[in-house]
């Protein structure tokens, strides 16, 4: 099963059991016909790479990484439904609404967040989203034909909706658009190589890895001048500007996650840490008062390496049962 895939299944799964409250410890298999993600087949690339739009319905509960036009029809009354739209690291999502027929007065709704929000955490967090969190909300009910085309901050956004009415739905279109200063991230795959670059500008920036990783920082460029310290109730990067986190966790939100380590300086070489989170997050923080670029790639930590905590008591925090 590619990677790609391997993730949406690993993620949707996450969400399912977070609705029914069950453990996170979860077993992932091969997809079967019934399936609710997209998988490229090659034919569906042919007819992709000749301009053809895409088409299918939306099921209750959806991932989609792929633009088209996306219709949900309501079969029965579907009361917690929500579709995940995620593009690669250096894309920005738009949604269109292209047909809407649910009933506001009789509690349907249909709303955007920008982002992605599970289980009452959100990516980007408050603190690293452009956006207050009230704004981050498109409500179709109360803006209508006002706001038609809904466009994301980040490569990830997603659409909640209720509708009790048989045969009542809606049309969207997804399309992605370049985003060329990529700030805030959710990783498509448990392994890869990214370079995060802030270019004078007062933000912070997340890149969320949903898997347990062997994170490796080979260039760092913070605009003061080899540090990675390890988190300490007095120690650390507090009192500077521009420095990069490491950050681990179970939930999706990088301010409720555990701080791992701080890398204060600029350098150039490697730097690497294994982390058996859920969720790892490598995040910026900058002033504005210079440029400032992170290089690291990542991979997924084996089964083998998960078992083996003890070289690395960081760990040891991710898994407190075992």
């Amino acid at each position: 099963m590619p990677s790609a895939f391997q993730f949406q299944c690993h993620f949707v799964l996450i969400f399912l059991a977070a609705l029914r409250g069950e453990t996170r410890y979860l077993e992932v298999r091969d997809a079967g016909e019934d399936e609710p993600f997209l998988l490229l087949s090659e034919d569906l690339k042919r007819e992709l790479s000749a301009g053809q739009i895409y088409r299918r319905s939306l099921r209750c509960i959806d991932m989609l990484s792929i633009e088209g036009q996306f219709t949900f029809t309501a079969e029965q009354p579907q009361l917690h439904c929500a579709t995940f739209f995620i593009g690669d690291p250096e894309e920005l999502i738009t949604i269109d609404y292209d047909f809407v027929n649910i009933d506001c007065q009789g509690g349907d709704f249909l709303k955007v967040f920008d982002g992605w929000i599970l289980k009452g955490e959100k990516f980007p967090s408050s603190l690293d989203h452009p956006l207050p969190t009230s704004q981050r909300y498109v409500d179709y009910c109360e803006s209508g034909n006002i706001q038609r085309s809904i466009r994301s901050s980040q490569n990830v956004a997603m659409i909640f909706f209720r509708i009790h009415q048989p045969g009542n739905g809606f049309t969207v279109t997804v399309k992605k658009n370049a985003n060329l200063f990529p700030c805030n991230v959710i990783s498509q795959t448990p392994s890869g190589r990214f370079t995060m670059v802030i270019p004078h500008q007062h933000r912070n920036c997340s890149f969320s890895i949903i898997y347990p990783v062997v994170i490796k920082i080979s260039d760092l460029i913070l605009g003061h001048l080899n540090g990675l310290f390890l988190k300490k109730p007095s120690a650390g990067c507090a009192g500077v500007g521009d420095f990069v986190e490491l950050l681990g966790g179970t939930g999706l939100d990088p301010s409720k996650m555990f701080p791992l380590a701080d890398l204060c300086h600029s350098f150039h070489g490697s730097a690497q840490m294994k982390i058996g989170c859920d969720n790892t997050v490598l995040r910026m923080v900058s002033s504005g008062k210079h440029v400032n670029r992170v290089t690291f790639e990542y991979y997924q930590l084996d089964l083998q390496e998960l078992e083996n905590r003890k070289e690395n008591s960081i760990e040891e925090f991710c898994f407190p049962s075992i």
